[in-house]
């Protein structure tokens, strides 16, 4: 099952060539992403032809009629572990889809940690594969074999590789040029601006139960507010993520 959600439109980059970014997913679920496709930034970048998303199912690889994609680990063990003939075989098809083999990654928690940095890395490449496990994970040689960057989104346990590959996508998006309203946006973001966090901010009314707002931030004086918001990403970073300033 093939699921095409990139919208044709005629957006061209600087240098002349396309400005879509490809997302290859590679689940077993792929009517998991229906609902998050068609929403927020994600359903605008699509509909304006920036971001280009294909759902692949692994099942449709597998073969007979059973159409089998896992099996009991080797050595006993709890769980079942996905195959490597499907995943092999739905890998090397979709990435012949494409001039761009793309860059392959595997949703693990034993993967290196996803963090900005490495979300600014992914953000320019001009496609991108994702694995998404699923029971007690990969047979071992399809890391072996298809040598995939391999990804965690923290130290924890997700039922599926899905809900991590939503989080690349959502991270990933927001660095591409057109994507969000304001350009400069993603700039200030936590551990975007300096590897700090994000200064706080406030909106109307300048009162509400007795808070206020910071008299700076309506001087209207754009250098002492560059000042405190500096000042305040400084403060609250040393207070909530001691490590990043270290």
């Amino acid at each position: 099952m093939l699921l095409n959600h990139k919208f044709e439109y005629d957006l061209q980059s600087a240098n002349g060539t396309s400005a879509v970014m490809r997302f290859d997913i590679l689940t077993l679920f792929p009517e998991m992403f229906e609902g998050y496709l068609g929403q927020g930034h994600l359903k605008l970048a699509i509909e304006r032809g920036l971001v280009d998303i294909k759902l692949h199912n692994f099942r449709d690889y597998a073969p007979g009629k059973r159409r089998q994609i896992d099996d009991k680990p080797f050595g006993g063990g709890p769980g079942m572990l996905i195959m490597c003939q499907p995943v092999f075989d739905s890998v090397e098809t979709v990435q012949a889809q494409s001039e761009l083999p793309g860059r392959l990654l595997m949703m693990t928690p034993q993967g290196q940690k996803l963090d900005q940095k490495l979300v600014e890395e992914l953000a320019q490449e001009p496609r991108l594969l994702l694995l998404c496990g699923r029971y007690e994970g990969f047979d071992d040689r399809i890391r072996q074999g298809l040598q995939p960057t391999e990804i965690s989104v923290g130290d924890f346990i997700c039922n599926g590789g899905e809900v991590p590959a939503m989080l690349i996508v959502d991270t990933v998006i927001r660095l591409i040029p057109g994507v969000l309203g304001d350009e400069t946006s993603s700039r200030y973001d936590s551990f975007s601006n300096a590897g700090l966090l994000e200064h706080p901010q406030f909106t109307r009314p300048r009162e509400f139960r007795g808070m206020t707002v910071p008299e700076v931030l309506i001087s209207g004086d754009h250098a002492k507010i560059e000042e405190w918001q500096k000042a305040q990403s400084l403060q609250r970073t040393a207070e909530r993520r001691q490590d990043l300033l270290d």
